[in-house]
Parts: structure tokens; C-alpha cells; sequence
């Protein structure tokens, strides 16, 4: 099941092609009551939510997907998780370009660990990426995102993928420089995913699917998940010694080689094989600039 947002917080679902609004579904949430849940309540509840979906079906307006704006998928993750060089061509791309490295020793995932991106960097396809700092570089990167459906805590690797709701595509934009990662990545608009997020059941195994990356019709990244070095089970493993993972957060799985940098007014297609694919622009002036 592809799941998604769209027009300003809809609830729609992809079939047949068509985006069905099944935003009936969310009079199913739980009442909120403050102090609010560092969780999405959607994500939690979309086991029971199934049930529903058959009668939600019937008679709902659709619309064709180019006729919607796409919110993010999830909107309320407690924690977008990034890995860095996951994989193992970006890792020897990262030690080549100064631009990447900037001084820094690329080692491995392992010695450099997982870092956290804020939430109000979260964007859907649907809104542009706004660049900031015209003085620097803005580079794109590809990634599988991986949404957590149930609460774990130094889950087994085994056990993982248990407490996996679904999938999407995940854009991590990140400005280069010398500051820490999670200051860079954190700018408004620098984390995009759509344009849906996939069931779980629908993915036999999401270490083996392919990912690009175009930028005004240039390809610039393809790969697939079986070269990341962590594989996604291993990563929810190693982000839940560290963290307690909630209902709706996300890690983004990191990146293949082909990074690159992007400027106003540059188109970004971003595909995952059996999740999706989208395009969105990235706004023609940065962020502060004076209009004409």
C-alpha cells in the first residue's frame, strides 16, 4: 500500500494509479492531549487503520498524482536519522574531493556513527528546496528511507525489520563545510521525502533495490542498497543502542557516490526501485534574496 499526504494534510492512498482521499481515516487517531506524543500517530495506528481502508475506498474523490502537492509522508517524526558514508564508493568519493572532506579523515560509518537532523527541515516533493549560503556548496543526496512503525530499544538485528512500517525516498541536502553534520543538514527545506511512503509488505527486500538521482535531466547518482554498508536491519540495530525509536521516525539510509552540488532554479529527480519517484525544484533564489 502507498500511503501519502497532499493539499495541506489529506490522507490519501495510491490505487490504481490514482490518489484516493481517505482522510475519513484520521477520525480514528487517538485524541491528542498535551504534553504531545514525540511520535506520529498515523504511522502508529496504520495496522488498525487497514481494517478501514476497504470502506474508506469506496466512493472517495481521487486525483490523478501530477494533480496533487505532496506533503512529506510522515508528519510528525520524532527523529529523521542520517547515515553517513554508508556506502562504500562514497566513502573513497569523499576522501577524493577536498569539497567533501574539508580536512576531515573519512573513515567509516562505524567510527563516525549516526547523526540527527531536525524535523523543520522536513519538506514534501511538492515544496521547493530553498538553498542557503550562495558562498557554498549545496550538494544532493539520494537515500532509501526507512519509517519506523513500533517503539524498539536495542532491538536485535534479527528482530528489525519487525518494526519497520514502510519505505520511501529520502533527498538529504547538505551545505559542505567544516560544522558539524547535523548543523549542516539541518537547514529548513534540506530534508525532503515522497512522494508516498510504501507498506513494508510490499518490499521483499530493500537491500536490493536501486536508487538515482538526476539534475536537470543528468544523472548523476545510481547504485543500489546492496552495496551500503549497514544494511537496513543493521541500521535500526545501531540507531536503537543509541536511541528509542518511535512510531514514525525515520533514518535515512545514506548515500551512493555522484554527490553534487545544486544551484537556483535546478530540477532534482530522486527514484527508488519499487517505492517511488518524484521531482522537485529547487527555489530560483536562496533563501534571503531580494526579489525583483
Amino acid at each position: 500500500m502507498k500511503i501519502c499526504r497532499f493539499n495541506g494534510g489529506r490522507l490519501g492512498v495510491l490505487h490504481d494509479g490514482r490518489v484516493h482521499d481517505v482522510s475519513q481515516l484520521l477520525e480514528r487517531l487517538p485524541a491528542q492531549r498535551y504534553p504531545l506524543p514525540q511520535k506520529d500517530l498515523l504511522i502508529e495506528a496504520l495496522p488498525q487503520l487497514r481494517e478501514h481502508l476497504a470502506q474508506a475506498l469506496q466512493g472517495a474523490q481521487h486525483h490523478a498524482p501530477e494533480a496533487v502537492v505532496f506533503d512529506a509522508p510522515v508528519a510528525n517524526p520524532g527523529k529523521i536519522i542520517g547515515a553517513p558514508i554508508n556506502y562504500q564508493d562514497h566513502v573513497a568519493e569523499s576522501k577524493a574531493d577536498a569539497g567533501i572532506a574539508h580536512g576531515r579523515t573519512i573513515t567509516s560509518i562505524g567510527d563516525w556513527g549516526l547523526f540527527l537532523k531536525a524535523g523543520s527541515a522536513l519538506i514534501g516533493c511538492g515544496q521547493p528546496i530553498v538553498l542557503r549560503f550562495a558562498d557554498r556548496r549545496n550538494d544532493h543526496e539520494v537515500e532509501l528511507g526507512v519509517v519506523i512503525g513500533s517503539e524498539c530499544r536495542q532491538v536485535a538485528r534479527a528482530d528489525a525489520m519487525a518494526h519497520v512500517a514502510g519505505y520511501t525516498v529520502a533527498l538529504d541536502m547538505t551545505v559542505r563545510g567544516t560544522e558539524f553534520q547535523s548543523f549542516r543538514k539541518s537547514i529548513d527545506t534540506y530534508a525532503v521525502l515522497g512522494p508516498w511512503m510504501v507498506t513494508a509488505d510490499e518490499i521483499d527486500d530493500p537491500d536490493q533495490l536501486d536508487l538515482w538521482l538526476s539534475v536537470n535531466g543528468q544523472m548523476r547518482q545510481q547504485s543500489n542498497t546492496r552495496h551500503m554498508v549497514y544494511d537496513v536491519a543493521r541500521l535500526i540495530e545501531y540507531a536503537s543502542s543509541f536511541y528509542t525509536l518511535q512510531p514514525g521516525d525515520v533514518i535515512m539510509t545514506g548515500t551512493p557516490q555522484g554527490v553534487g552540488p545544486v544551484v537556483p532554479g535546478d530540477r532534482i529527480r530522486a527514484g527508488v526501485a519499487q517505492v517511488g519517484e518524484f521531482e522537485i525544484q529547487v527555489a530560483p533564489q536562496y533563501a534571503g534574496a531580494a526579489t525583483a
